[in-house]
């Protein structure tokens, strides 16, 4: 009786997500157009793999420490809508940008080209991790030889302006990782109800100490990174629009990822799974023998499209900031090529924490430009000094973050 309500409420769940998600008047929401965008790369960069490691490595407490990384990407955020609001201001005749400002948004637009890179990485690294899970047991080898041929695929397309095909796969794919999602919290739910009902809803405490806890918090910001998108959709959207679009999205995947985190750590002990890339996949079975195959598709959709859209994203902003002298041809080739290097060198648990410094340090400097553009403002001095401090933790997390066997 048990499995079956599991089953039902997963169908549910999906078939519920999948007709909202296709509701015309939703669909063709001004405002959900431009959430879908963020809210799809912060659900992508690293929801499949994030709640194994906080249920891990803190137990119980890892709703706790979602939620501190939830609060860290809101404020980062706020840092990065002041600033969309400041230069809007600036585009329409309101206080002029200084020198020092331009500087540091040059240094900002190539600090994230450089992690792009680094998030492509991430991306094609876990699209081959659970790629390969389709042949059965966690193979390293394989994964990564899948991970190639992924790069060899979106070199070919980048090099034939095959891009806008790929592209037009977004919605389709973001759509799929939603429902998904969807349906397994709402297996989780009802497993976590049944658990309470029996008196088996487990506690487990963390396994490391504050500071290791902490570096390994820095490791992880890339997972809830992608709100940022919403900066770079001027041509298509208004500040206010960004800045709404922005928070929507944040609220939504904390939402999210707060429940998938906390069913998660009442349904399985600290230290009780084998930890790695694709330890989700063996968790879920004991819930449902569905969830395994729908969480490989969520995988392979969610982060190839991811993929596409940052190596897209590089391409432009290089050949943006060389004014064109340095073309997006040449750029895929370099990104395909350290991406490929560090396929082959590091696991994916050390690319999530190199990614994550690599936005640690995007936000640091988005955050100094608020903390500069507020006092050139004349703002309160409560905003100058928090963006201050936010800019001080960006530099923390990406000096001391760790990976996960840091």
């Amino acid at each position: 009786m048990g499995q079956t309500a599991i089953e039902i409420a997963l169908a549910a769940a999906g078939l519920g997500t999948a007709l909202l998600l296709f509701w015309p008047r939703l669909a063709r929401a001004r405002l959900w157009r431009a959430t879908i965008t963020p809210l799809a790369s912060i659900i992508g960069s690293g929801f499949l793999i994030l709640g194994p490691i906080l249920t891990d490595r803190f137990g119980t407490w890892g709703i706790a420490a979602m939620a501190a990384l939830c609060l860290a990407g809101y404020l980062f955020g706020a840092a990065i809508r002041y600033n969309i609001v400041r230069l809007d201001d600036d585009a329409h005749g309101g206080v002029r940008e200084t020198r020092l400002s331009i500087g540091l948004e040059r240094i900002s637009s190539w600090s994230l080209a450089f992690a792009y890179v680094i998030s492509v990485a991430y991306y094609l690294n876990l699209f081959g991790a659970f790629a390969a899970r389709i042949f059965g047991a966690p193979s390293t080898l394989l994964a990564r030889a899948i991970t190639s041929g992924a790069y060899a695929l979106i070199l070919i397309a980048g090099l034939t302006r095959g891009f806008s095909l790929l592209e037009r796969m977004e919605q389709v794919t973001v759509s799929i990782k939603l429902i998904i999602i969807a349906a397994l919290i709402g297996a989780l739910c009802v497993h976590a109800g049944i658990a309470l009902d029996t008196g088996a809803l487990l506690e487990s405490g963390p396994r490391m100490g504050p500071l290791a806890a902490l570096q390994l918090m820095f490791g992880l910001i890339v997972t809830v990174q992608g709100f940022e998108t919403s900066r770079y959709l001027g041509n298509h959207y208004s500040a206010s629009e960004r800045v709404a679009s922005m928070r929507l999205s944040q609220g939504i995947a904390s939402a999210i990822y707060l429940a998938y985190v906390l069913l998660l750590a009442v349904s399985f002990k600290s230290g009780s799974f084998a930890l790695n890339e694709t330890a989700i996949i063996d968790m879920m079975r004991t819930v449902s023998a569905v969830l395994g195959p729908l969480l490989i598709l969520a995988a392979l959709a969610a982060q190839f499209s991811a993929a596409v859209a940052d190596t897209n994203g590089s391409g432009g902003l290089v050949a943006e900031l060389t004014h064109r002298r340095f073309g997006m041809k040449p750029t895929y080739l370099v990104l395909i090529g350290a991406g490929l290097a560090l396929t082959w060198l590091a696991d994916v648990f050390e690319i999530v924490s190199y990614a994550s410094r690599a936005f640690a340090l995007y936000y640091a400097i988005q955050s100094a430009l608020a903390a500069i553009r507020a006092r050139d403002a004349r703002a309160s001095s409560w905003r100058v000094t928090g963006y201050g401090a936010l800019a001080l933790l960006g530099l923390a997390a990406a000096v001391f973050g760790t990976s996960v066997e840091g």
